[in-house]
This record gives C-alpha cells, structure tokens and sequence, in this order.
C-alpha cells in the first residue's frame, strides 16, 4: 500500500530578470511602436533579453533592440514598467519579468544580428496593444501616455545668406 504524504506548498520561484525595449517614432504627432516577431512563435513581442554584464539595463534594453530589430536611438534611462511572461524552453517555462525602457528611434541599420529571423512593423499604440498575447504587456501599453517621449524637430534657423535675402525682399 502506497501512503500518500501531505507536504506543505513549495514556494514559488522568484522570476528571472530581463530588460525590454519599447521602440517608439512619432508621425504627425501621433506614436507609433515597433513590435517584432518571436523567433519560435512568431507572436508579436518587444526587443528583450537578459541583463548584461558591465551595461546598465537601459543600455542592455537598446542592445536588444540593435541586435533584433537593427534600431538605434535614445534610451531612457528610468523604466516606464515591468511585465511577467513565460519564456518557452525545450522542456518547461520559465516565468520572466521584463523590465521595460523606450526608445525613442533615429535609425534602422540596413545590417544587424538577427535580420531575417523576425519580422518586424510599426503599429499605432492601440493597434499594439491588441497584437501582443501576453496580458502584462498589453495592459502596460494599455496605461501608457507615449505624449512625453515626443520631441519634435528643432527648426532650424536660416543661415547668414537666407537672412540677409529675406532682408532685401
């Protein structure tokens, strides 16, 4: 006869730590976010990966992004949020929090790391917000106001000669 042992609930284990980021563009005013494919799902996701060594976790979140979607830009340095998801693995999940940094982006390279092996697209916000499957991160950009990343372009002012031309007409 088998005799079954009550034993108290383990513990939960504590989630492993990555960073994210959150590319972000703006047109006519209004913002946009760049979301790419995983590469085992191909659900729509955020650039993220673990911290890295002797990097900031900013500067490991715009790492991520450089790597998986080419894109460079300006990182801000305190994050707007944090998600939790399971990452897939051969054999189990692992339950991750993604802590999240946006990227307010200047350029795509026409060369990176992982180019062809993720499709990447812009989306307005509320559209983004549909698209992703894990529920933190819908309802991170659920609450988001993108409206204080936005700079808009400085203006520049005419040079010497356009002055002086405008004078004389």
């Amino acid at each position: 006869m088998i005799q079954q042992i009550d034993a108290p609930p383990s513990p939960p284990l504590p989630a492993l730590r990555q960073v994210g980021a959150l590319p972000v563009r703006f047109e006519e005013g209004k913002p946009q976010v760049m979301l790419l494919t995983s590469r085992g799902t191909k659900r729509w996701v955020i650039p993220k990966g673990w911290p890295m060594r002797g990097k900031k976790n900013w500067a490991a979140a715009a790492q991520e992004a450089k790597e998986e979607a080419g894109i460079i830009g300006k990182t801000h340095k305190k994050p707007i949020g944090e998600f939790l998801y399971f990452k897939r693995r051969a054999a189990h999940f692992d339950l991750c929090s993604v802590e999240v940094y946006v990227l307010n982006v200047e350029k795509r390279l026409d060369s990176y790391r992982e180019k062809g092996q993720r499709e990447a697209r812009w989306f307005a916000l509320e559209d983004a917000t549909d698209l992703v499957q894990e529920p933190g991160l819908t309802a991170l950009l659920r609450e988001l106001d993108l409206t204080r990343f936005h700079k808009p372009a400085k203006r520049k002012p005419p040079d010497k000669q356009g002055r002086k031309a405008l004078r004389n007409t």
